[in-house]
Order: C-alpha cells, then sequence, then structure tokens
C-alpha cells in the first residue's frame, strides 16, 4: 500500500511532492528544479524581487489608453461577488478612477452568502451590472455532461466565465477586460516572470478543457449551449478586445485583500467545503463537488492548494499543513448528494466515472484513494 499514514507527511508515497509547499506532481503542467521546488514556489520568490512601482505605471498606460474609448464604460470587470472580484470593483473605482461595466456569469448555484455579497459589491461600488444565467435545467444536464468530460462538476462555470465577458464586450463595444488574480498566483501554468497572456481561449485552455462544440451531446445539443459560445475572432479584432489580470500589476495577497473587504466594507465570509479557509468560491454551492472530484483524480484538492499558500507565506510549517490536508481533502462533501439528484448519477456511477478519469492521469490507484478517504472518516470520528 502507498497510502502514507504518517499524518505529519504526504499522503501519498506514490507521488513527488514539492520540498517547500507541498504541492503534488499530478498538479496541471507540475515542474520541479533540481533542488525539488516547483513553479509556484519559484514564482513567490519572483514576486517578492519585482519592481511593482514600474508594474503600477504599466497598469495605468494601459487604462489610460483605453479610458474613455467607449462613451458609456472604461473597462467590463467580470465579477461574482467573491473575495478577488470584490477587490478588481474596489481598486477600479476607488484607486485607479475607471468607470466599469460589471458582467456576472452567474453558475445558477449561488449560496445566500454569494447572493449578499454580490449585491454588496454592486451597491458598495456603485457599478452598472448584466447578469447571464443559463436555466436550471441547462445547468443540470452540462453538471451531468461535465463529470463525463472532463471529472468535474463545473463545465458550464469554467466555460460560461470565459464566454459571457467576451460576449458582452462585442456587444457593448468596450474593448478592455479586467480579471483578477494572475495565473502565476498559485499554477503551474505561468509565472510572474512569464505570464500567460489572455487570449480568446484562455479559460477553455485552463479550465473548460472542451469548446462548446466539442461538449455537445445528445441530450444537450448545441444550440443549447448558446450562453457558453465564444465570439468569433473577427468580432474580438474589430472590436479591439484586449484580456489583462491586475493580478500580474499589482502585488496580489488573496488573504489580505479580503480582510482589508471584509473589515473595512463588510464583506461576509462563511464555511466552505474541502478547506480550512472561510472565503474562496464563498459564492457558490458546489465548490465541495468540484474540489472532492479534484482529489479523487489527482490525490489533493483545496486544501493542499490553501496550505500551499500559507507555508510559502510563512504561516504554517509544512507538517502541519499536512495535517490539515488529510482532515480536509479526502472528505466526501455533503453537497454531494444534491449534484447527485441534478445530474442524475447514482453514488457508484459518480465514482466510476472518477476511477476512469483518474486512471487516464496513471499516477494513483483506488485502494491508494479509499485508503486516504477510509483514514481521513477515522479521524473525523475519533
Amino acid at each position: 500500500m502507498a497510502y502514507n499514514s504518517d499524518p505529519r507527511g504526504p499522503m501519498f508515497t506514490s507521488l513527488q511532492y514539492c520540498r517547500r509547499c507541498g504541492l503534488p506532481s499530478t498538479e496541471p503542467e507540475a515542474r520541479y528544479d533540481r533542488l525539488g521546488i516547483c513553479v509556484s514556489c519559484r514564482s513567490s520568490e519572483q514576486k517578492m524581487h519585482m519592481d511593482w512601482h514600474e508594474r503600477d505605471r504599466e497598469l495605468r498606460d494601459i487604462l489610460d489608453s483605453f479610458r474613455g474609448r467607449n462613451p458609456d464604460y472604461d473597462c467590463i470587470v467580470p465579477i461574482s461577488g467573491g473575495k478577488d472580484s470584490a477587490f478588481q470593483l474596489y481598486l477600479l473605482t476607488h484607486v485607479y478612477g475607471m468607470k466599469p461595466l460589471a458582467c456576472t456569469f452567474s453558475h445558477n448555484w449561488y449560496s445566500e452568502t454569494g447572493r449578499k455579497n454580490l449585491e454588496w459589491c454592486l451597491e458598495t461600488f456603485k457599478v452598472d451590472h448584466i447578469m447571464s444565467t443559463p436555466s436550471r435545467d441547462l445547468v443540470n444536464r452540462c453538471a451531468r455532461r461535465s463529470l463525463e468530460m472532463i471529472g468535474d462538476s463545473c463545465w458550464h462555470c469554467h466555460a460560461g466565465i470565459g464566454a459571457f465577458p467576451l460576449q458582452a464586450a462585442v456587444r457593448f463595444e468596450v474593448p478592455l477586460i479586467i480579471y483578477g488574480e494572475s495565473a502565476a498566483e498559485g499554477s503551474a501554468m505561468a509565472e510572474y516572470e512569464n505570464i500567460l497572456e489572455y487570449d480568446r481561449d484562455y479559460f477553455t485552455n485552463v479550465s473548460a478543457k472542451f469548446f462548446p462544440e466539442e461538449f455537445a451531446t445528445d441530450y444537450l445539443p448545441l444550440r443549447d449551449l448558446a450562453p457558453f459560445r465564444l465570439p468569433s475572432y473577427e468580432d474580438l479584432e474589430r472590436v479591439g478586445v484586449r484580456g489583462i489580470h491586475i493580478g500580474n500589476y499589482i502585488f496580489w495577497d488573496g488573504e489580505r485583500q479580503m480582510e482589508f473587504l471584509r473589515d473595512k466594507f463588510g464583506w461576509r465570509e462563511d464555511t466552505v467545503d474541502g478547506t480550512y479557509k472561510c472565503y474562496k468560491s464563498v459564492e457558490c454551492k458546489m465548490p465541495g463537488v468540484h474540489d472532492y472530484t479534484k482529489f479523487l483524480k489527482r490525490g489533493y484538492g483545496r486544501a493542499t492548494d490553501h496550505v500551499a499558500q500559507d507555508v510559502r507565506a510563512g504561516l504554517m510549517t509544512l507538517e502541519e499543513g499536512f495535517e490539515l490536508i488529510r482532515e480536509h481533502d479526502p472528505k466526501e462533501p455533503k453537497i454531494l448528494d444534491y449534484y447527485l439528484e441534478v445530474s442524475g448519477y447514482t453514488k457508484d456511477e459518480f465514482y466510476e466515472i472518477m476511477d476512469r478519469h483518474r486512471e487516464e492521469l496513471g499516477a494513483l490507484s483506488r485502494e491508494e484513494i479509499d485508503a486516504a478517504r477510509l483514514d481521513a472518516e477515522r479521524r473525523r470520528t475519533v
């Protein structure tokens, strides 16, 4: 058995882990240097030595070049009501003096706290707002197809947050779209010295993985997937659409930013399945399933992501983090029952599909995953 029972060590002896932050080799595009340090840790070192004053000047130049280009709005800001998008609006309205049009792709799985935070966000920062909400029936069918295609419940959200801001940019002819956190903040896909540039297919490549034309099936015809269709390259070129992540231009600290929004303006935290933090994806009811499927495929979930960030920030030791990971990552979320209800899968079918996704990765066995789940359950009952 490759499962490691040492509570202050990594869960699986069959995986390589970053020697500094504990991210495993099943992270997409994971890479380690000769010291066994991952890309995200090296990126965090780059972040400490960058000239952020120069980056701020670059950002101001970009904003000034788009300011007033549209008579009504200077930019489009995709928002969910979560901490990142709320901080984006704060910066743009209070620091940089922009007039944004806020746009929201609704996953139609809003939590009560999430709805209140979204309303708070719009009222606090006094912005106009548009929202696209796919029907509940469409979301349910997408949730079923999503598990089969990407081993995740949330294709419709990944695809929608990529498509709707682009649709809005073309429709309202507002060329600048401003996102928040840089991909370099916690992903092996980018570094602060080698940022991942935004283009039309950014969210498909990073998270959705399939275009609507590929995702369509007999019970989900392409016509029904209109909310997720990307504008043509020709339309985007005509409007001159450009997307940036503001986190590539300012020193990003998601937890400090959340505390600032919470303490100064009243943004709300809540319990989130799958982690010991109370702010990431607080706007959604489904992150527990999203992160649990990642654990079943790759052997790590959201608690691992948060531990890696906290270890890099010096807030805990890696050994302390491994104990938190064992407590949270393998835990089956209560919301899984709701997902099974709306998707039409049985629990056995759910685990069979996730077995296939894990087997495609070839990094872990079912026995290892089951041992981790059983150990987590034992720890909770002791």
